[in-house]
């Protein structure tokens, strides 16, 4: 066999969380074909060779977890120029369509219109418009064909099914609505998807009660999918939040991955031992289980999840609408100020998660909003904006989403504890049930979340009580597993050449809240699918393709 590639004398770290050896790797085509030890080559006559003397060779990391699915739908440069803080981690495989939030499948102008203006957050300049897809398997071709920088995969998510099915209101689907939803999630399956994803803190997941969830995610069980799921609620609803997940799996026998474990507000930091017992004994009790996190203690969504669920009915417009009315818009205000969030959310008047009360006005940051005149706001606490503008955070805030139609993203600190305080982050990084994921993107306007940028690095920096052959395990082998995705993750013959060569003790995040896009350090090389894609700091081509878990 022609050998293309030999990587040798590199310190093989091989995703399987075995101690690392040193050795050689040989690549054809988009495959690694033979591993050899130091002092048996394996390929001496190689067309091209790369000595690693030095460096650490690892899987291309995979990222879980990723909101970039208008990025992919971008021509290759502006998309390689977003995703380039990807690239510079080690990553070369991600998921889309997470949280219930995504882009296909949408048929109706009607469910294309909510989505456009409910991932406006999440929108890059000069994303497709109208959008050249319908289905899972239109939307998997087009960013196809945009040769797409990173391996991309997508989850189905909620949203998009429910919108087709009964518009953006509250309350139980009719048997043919939900017929319809199902229906349209096996569609989706079938075209490609890799399981199911639920976001029940944003609309229209926060009006679908259990029995929903259930029979779609009975639907992903028979294709033997995954179904992750943005809880319920993270402060106040936490705890039976994690148990609606957990029995989601006991009674369907689907996998239930709980993203992006976290709690939110230093009053309920307490409760992630509680929820690690929790997800412990599910998986004692045979529920498969899994969870991600991020390596931050703030998160980034979309500035409208402020907001009671029967505020959101309708879309943005209908929020807008409602805080333009006077006596409207003081009982949003009232709700924010004094409406716990109890349990079952889901039901009338319910609110699954009322993020103000669970940090205050000041843990809530701006970081981004549409139109010139306002980019001044972009960093700002809700705090520091009321000041900015002599109104109440609520008044200054509620004008802005006036002023921009809900164009605004949010950071929120107080997740999982204060900046200066990492001890629960170090607590759910560490547990064997956890993959790792960035659950941020640069969509090329405002402030990302710096783990658009550091999110691996920085837990390989950062955590290094965790054996570092456990951490490269949980960030590549780990999650291919969990989400069915194949011959990834993992050096060893016939699985994709997607590969990194990095500086051992010199790979580490750099990206901070005020300098959000600076790159990692210490990564030198990155192969997808058997080419070389970033050598020293220059993106030189695009290699990644569209993967299906079959």
């Amino acid at each position: 066999m022609a050998i293309d590639l030999l990587i040798s004398n590199a310190t093989i770290i091989d995703g399987t969380g075995q101690p690392g050896y040193r050795g050689d790797v040989a690549v054809s085509g988009d495959r690694i074909v033979a591993l050899g030890h130091i002092g048996r080559p394996i390929a001496p006559d190689a067309r091209e060779q790369i000595d690693a003397t030095g460096l650490t060779l690892l899987p291309g990391l995979i990222d879980p977890h990723s909101h970039a699915d208008l990025i992919f739908a971008l021509p290759p440069p502006r998309q390689s120029a977003l995703l380039a803080g990807k690239l510079f981690q080690g990553i070369t495989t991600t998921l889309v369509g997470n949280c219930g939030l995504g882009a296909a499948p949408a048929v109706k102008a009607t469910t294309r219109q909510i989505l456009r203006e409910l991932n406006a957050w999440m929108n890059p300049a000069a994303a497709p418009d109208p959008w050249p897809w319908q289905s899972t398997a239109e939307y998997l071709d087009f960013i196809s064909s945009q040769s797409p920088l990173l391996n991309v995969g997508t989850l189905t998510p909620h949203g998009p099914l429910r919108i087709e099915a009964m518009g953006l209101t509250k309350g139980e689907p009719s048997k043919s609505q939900l017929r319809s939803m199902r229906q349209a999630l096996e569609r989706s399956l079938r075209d490609g998807a890799f399981g199911l994803s639920t976001g029940l803190i944003y609309p229209p997941g926060m009006y679908s009660a259990p029995d929903e969830l259930t029979a779609l995610a009975r639907v992903v069980a028979r294709h033997d999918r995954i179904y992750t799921s943005h809880i319920r609620g993270s402060s106040e609803t936490l705890i039976p939040a994690v148990k609606e997940l957990i029995e989601i799996g006991r009674q369907t026998g689907v996998r239930v991955h709980h993203s992006h474990n976290e709690a939110v507000g230093r009053a309920h930091w307490a409760k992630i031992d509680q929820v690690l017992a929790l997800e412990e004994l599910a998986v004692a009790e045979g529920i498969r289980l899994s969870f991600d996190m991020f390596p931050y203690t703030a998160a980034a969504t979309m500035m409208i999840a402020i907001y009671p669920p029967w505020a959101l009915e309708g879309g943005v417009t209908a929020l807008i609408e409602r805080l333009q009315d006077r006596r409207t818009r003081q009982r949003i205000a009232r709700d924010i100020a004094q409406r716990r969030s109890t349990w079952p959310p889901w039901q009338e008047q319910g609110w699954p998660h009322n993020l103000v009360r669970a940090t205050g006005w000041e843990s809530i940051h701006i970081g981004y909003v549409e139109g010139a005149r306002y980019k001044r706001f972009q960093g700002l606490s809700l705090v520091a904006l009321g000041e900015a503008l002599q109104q109440s955070p609520f008044e200054a805030i509620s004008d802005l989403i006036i002023a921009t139609a809900g164009q605004v993203s949010m950071l929120i600190f107080e997740v999982s504890g204060a900046e200066d305080a990492s001890e629960h982050l170090h607590r759910l990084a560490g547990h064997r049930l956890c993959a790792f994921c960035t659950d941020a993107d640069d969509y090329g306007h405002g402030l990302p979340h710096p783990a658009a940028y550091g999110a691996f690095p920085r837990l390989l920096h950062r955590f290094r009580e965790i054996p570092v052959e456990e951490l490269i395990h949980r960030m590549t082998l780990f999650p291919a597993r969990l989400f069915g995705i194949r011959d990834r993750g993992v050096i060893r013959p016939g699985a994709y050449a997607d590969l990194v060569l990095c500086q051992p003790g010199e790979t580490r995040d750099r990206a901070t809240w005020k300098s959000p896009r600076r790159l990692a350090a210490g990564i030198k090389r990155v192969l997808i699918n058997g080419r070389e894609v970033l050598r020293d700091g220059q993106i030189i081509t695009t290699a990644g393709q569209v993967i299906r878990p079959f």
